[in-house]
């Protein structure tokens, strides 16, 4: 994968003035000596001894929360965000470290508590060790390396932790682009329809479903009327989310009386999911900054903005459907040779790929990523130390996360944010964190029948 990056990279920056792919002026030659230091780095962590990452994991994790405050200080601002420190014309990125080393210090506290993380003593720790590092970064900001962060909840959710949690994360996300496409009215009226239909289908009690209805739609009558006459500053949305409220305090007695756990459940999905819906405005207009508005609006097809905030998508889709099923050929992309997608070899490094290898080369890197996001899934659940599953399963968790954006971004279906395809990438700090990350993992499993925790 790091050879198909970097004759891509060659491909994407390629011009007959400096046609040498050892030049090192350009990005591919820069790029080649990454790749060295990496072959490098890849035998000295490869050849340490595997306990070293168990005990120093805390050490690691300390070291680059540090790096990332420091580079809030000292840092270089480049796209508007302050995330690189800059070393004789190199740039390094301390996000990219904290990843492997979040990922340790996690692994580390989580083999270390038999019950994993459905109790709360243990889950709040958790969240804190990944909330710390995404915090830092956000504050850069850099939303991509952010999110990425959060991808550890697989971790989590692996090991144990409640998928009512799992489902929560996944809903809210939902959640939150179908209330920028729909009326908050309209889509809290079909949480409620939703909600009722499945409370039938798991408790086959018809009557139940009837009753909590009615109670709903009484107390949201009588609310709206004294909304309207007397009080009339609540609006429909409060109205039907404070009638909510009280038939929940209704059926409470019911819930306790019967021990209708699915029914709190339910509800309280229910409730969770109307808030959330009522506040996504609020999150949207204020606090998401507003290039990153305008993307995720021109994603929905919200807006249309295909010389400004969107030129990025609709050129990167433009590059990859004018490779056909075979591609251009090699050096021959006129979209790539002609510059019309910015980033072409960093974030956007895929359209290079499918404008000159097509379809077919398109499917070859996907599936390459695939065969080894499958083998690290085996490697993980063979190992006999926690410490090694736990950190593996992080291992997965960012290589997916990372693959799926940034592809997904190439091809309009998710908003650009700006983060690295791994190994194919041009950038010396993606390429070493990513191989600092997963060869931390083939060491470990290449002691896998020591017991480390």
């Amino acid at each position: 994968m790091i050879i198909a990056g970097w004759i891509n990279i060659y491909a994407a920056v390629y011009s007959e003035e400096r046609s040498s792919i050892f030049d090192f002026s350009q990005r591919y030659g820069r790029q080649f000596i990454w790749i060295v230091a990496t072959l490098v780095i890849a035998v000295f962590v490869a050849t340490i001894d595997n306990r070293f990452y168990l005990f120093f994991s805390w050490v690691i994790y300390g070291a680059t929360i540090f790096l990332l405050i420091l580079v809030l200080i000292f840092g270089k601002e480049i796209n508007g965000a302050k995330s690189w420190f800059e070393f004789a014309g190199f740039s390094l990125q301390p996000s990219e470290f904290a990843k492997f080393g979040t990922t340790l210090a996690l692994a580390s506290f989580l083999s270390n508590k038999r019950h994993g993380p459905m109790r709360m003593d243990v889950l709040v720790p958790a969240l804190a060790i990944i909330l710390l590092p995404a915090l830092l970064t956000y504050l850069q900001p850099d939303w991509g390396s952010m999110i990425v962060f959060f991808a550890l909840f697989i971790v989590l959710f692996r090991e144990g932790m409640s998928p009512y949690i799992f489902v929560s994360g996944l809903l809210a996300i939902i959640l939150f682009f179908l209330t920028l496409l729909f009326n908050n009215i309209y889509l809290t009226i079909s949480l409620i329809a939703v909600a009722v239909i499945l409370l039938y289908f798991i408790t086959r009690k018809w009557k139940l479903c009837l009753t909590g209805s009615t109670i709903l739609i009484a107390i949201m009558v009588i609310i709206y009327f004294l909304d309207l006459y007397f009080l009339k500053f609540l609006g429909t949305e409060l109205v039907i989310f404070t009638a909510l409220l009280l038939s929940g305090a209704v059926f409470s007695y019911y819930i306790y009386k019967k021990k209708a756990v699915v029914v709190m459940v339910i509800y309280l999905f229910l409730t969770g999911s109307v808030f959330f819906v009522n506040t996504v405005d609020y999150s949207f207009n204020n606090i998401i900054k507003p290039h990153q508005k305008q993307r995720i609006e021109i994603l929905l097809g919200i807006k249309s903005d295909k010389h400004g905030k969107g030129y990025n998508i609709n050129q990167s889709i433009i590059s990859i459907g004018s490779g056909g099923f075979a591609g251009k050929g090699y050096l021959q992309g006129t979209q790539t040779k002609f510059k019309f997608v910015p980033a072409q070899s960093t974030d956007f490094i895929f359209c290079t790929v499918g404008e000159e290898w097509g379809f077919l080369g398109s499917v070859l890197i996907i599936g390459v990523y695939l065969t080894l996001l499958l083998r690290l899934v085996f490697l993980a659940e063979r190992q006999r130390s926690a410490f090694s599953r736990i950190y593996g399963y992080g291992v997965i968790s960012i290589l997916f996360v990372h693959v799926f954006i940034n592809i997904g971004m190439t091809v309009g279906l998710v908003p650009v944010i700006g983060i690295p395809l791994p190994f194919l990438s041009y950038g010396g700090s993606s390429l070493w964190g990513f191989t600092i990350l997963l060869f931390i993992f083939l060491r470990l499993d290449a002691s896998r029948t020591e017991y480390l925790v």
